[in-house]
């Protein structure tokens, strides 16, 4: 058996950046305080969801990994609760920034950065503002307590990206969020968010880990009020634990790796697979 505790966050985020990154401390202490190995904090958490507007003062926000507070914070608490934390931040690089995540293992050492492939466009998610397309590939890391992907929001609606992890070798996918209300398209997308990834832990059968912010923010004429519902699905899809809509907190999930591992190779969906087949994948369609 190779027992591993999965977590998820969710929290409201505000302008008080030392404040907001205590918030995110304690809830990833209490994710540990019950035994949790791997705990997700939601995308983007030092700040509010700024992409909202068009804003070119915004831009400043983005560091370095080296340089960013909650990058540097959580390696410290990372070494002291020997606990993985992948790690969303605004990364400047060159003359140009990308949306990342640090994946940061158990000992504090940060095994890499994975930059966000798909990029949203339109308000109020206008990050193409912000953001370039990352450049870092679909990336698997190899933790303390097993082999994950990360996408990051925008990815997870995209099944070609949860494939490739899986073929990467992951072994769960884990997935930082910041969604809401769709004040330009009037719908609730929440339904449809969470069986999209309940799709992606079914089709590759192994869990999946989403964590999304809380609470309305607003910002001069722009306002939206996140949904929460944080989850985790089970490698069947099932919702096995999910957080409601406003609540702050900490969810957990229990699974065997080497079980998971097991049944995968016994249902024969990855052996089945017809890569030969696929080259329609590689355009934008007829």
């Amino acid at each position: 058996m190779r027992k591993v505790t999965v977590a998820a966050t969710q929290m409201k985020c505000t302008w008080n950046r030392q404040e907001t990154l205590e918030r995110a401390e304690r809830l990833v202490r209490q994710a540990a305080g019950q035994g949790a190995d791997i705990i997700l904090i939601q995308e983007l958490f030092e700040t509010p969801y700024f992409c909202q507007l068009q804003k070119f003062e915004y831009m400043k926000l983005a560091t370095t990994a080296a340089e960013n507070p909650a990058v540097r914070h959580f390696q410290k608490i990372a070494k002291e609760l020997k606990v993985v934390l992948p790690v969303s931040f605004f990364e400047k690089a060159g003359n140009t920034a990308f949306n990342s995540v640090a994946v940061v293992d158990a000992d504090g050492t940060v095994l890499g950065i994975y930059r966000k492939s798909h990029i949203p466009d339109g308000l109020p998610y206008a990050e193409k503002f912000y953001f370039t397309p990352g450049d870092t590939g679909f990336k698997v890391w190899k933790t303390r307590y097993g082999n994950i992907g990360v996408g990051i929001c925008w990815d997870q609606w995209f099944p070609e990206a949860a494939r490739a992890m899986a073929l990467l070798g992951a072994e769960m996918l884990f997935y930082p969020t910041a969604i809401g209300s769709e004040p330009t398209l009037e719908k609730d997308s929440s339904i449809h968010w969470r069986n999209t990834m309940a799709g992606h832990a079914a089709a590759n059968m192994m869990p999946v880990i989403a964590s999304n912010r809380i609470g309305t923010e607003n910002d001069e004429n722009s306002g939206m009020t996140f949904y929460g519902g944080s989850f985790i699905a089970d490698n069947h899809g099932e919702i096995v634990v999910q957080a409601d809509s406003r609540t702050e907190g900490v969810i957990t999930a229990d699974f065997d790796l080497d079980a998971l591992a097991e049944e995968r190779r016994e249902w024969g969906i990855f052996r089945d697979r017809r890569p030969e087949l696929y080259q329609i994948l590689m355009t934008h369609g007829v």
